[in-house]
């Protein structure tokens, strides 16, 4: 399913979920992340982390790639445009929430 690009300041669903919100900002400041630290860092499963990234990437927000490293099948995470834009774009929207919040 294709979504449409995210506005600015957009409360973005898919990437509220905690994890995957934690995903996005793991990823927002690389270029790309290998899998296994990513689940290093989350503290969660190969198969928890896997859900959350195939609901990440069939929202056109993260990508993988695949390549041989130590003669070991390694997976790099990145977040695409469109991801990055959502990603910040939710978070700019939380932001606003929480200013509105009474002191």
């Amino acid at each position: 399913m294709t979504r449409p690009a995210p506005s600015a300041d957009a409360f973005d669903a898919v990437i509220h979920a905690p994890q995957r919100l934690r995903i996005c900002a793991m990823l927002d400041p690389a270029t790309q992340i290998e899998f296994s630290l990513v689940q290093e860092r989350l503290e969660v499963s190969a198969s928890v982390l896997s859900k959350h990234v195939s609901v990440l990437m069939d929202a056109g927000y993260v990508e993988q790639h695949k390549a041989v490293r130590d003669t070991r099948q390694r997976v790099w995470l990145q977040l695409t445009t469109k991801g990055r834009a959502a990603y910040r774009g939710h978070v700019a929207a939380l932001r606003k929430i929480v200013d509105q919040s009474p002191e």
